[in-house]
């Protein structure tokens, strides 16, 4: 499909659920690699994949607050941050994988507080 504007995804809700279990399972992993690189990768590119989609939806978000409000100045900084590190190369390692869980948490966490300052206007009655 062609869709430049991004506009299919923004109307369908992130389903964060599973993602949320695959990042506690990876942060709760201690020790030893224990399972095969490519396994490792493969969870890597799950959680970067869902996390460019976290980016994507944040980056929506933020753009419907003010460019002078503090939510959405320190959203452009963890965007940016997130983007970046996006970028690093994967590494079939447990250290790669958790830092990916890791960056998947932040981004929800940021999301969270996104919504929760568009709230507000959200509520305000239009004029009239």
């Amino acid at each position: 499909m062609y869709d430049p504007d991004g506009l299919i995804e923004a109307e369908l809700p992130l389903d964060r659920e599973p993602y949320e279990c695959l990042v506690k399972a990876v942060l709760a992993w201690t020790g030893e690699d224990t399972l095969a690189t490519r396994d490792y990768e493969q969870i890597a590119l799950q959680l970067t994949g869902h996390a460019r989609a976290l980016v994507a939806d944040a980056r929506r978000r933020a753009d419907q607050l003010p460019k002078s409000s503090g939510p959405w100045a320190l959203a452009d900084v963890v965007l940016r941050e997130a983007e970046g590190r996006l970028s690093a190369t994967l590494e079939g390692t447990v250290r790669c994988v958790q830092n990916r869980a890791r960056l998947v948490r932040a981004l929800c966490e940021r999301l969270d507080r996104l919504e929760a300052a568009l709230a507000p206007e959200r509520d305000v009655p239009s004029g009239g």
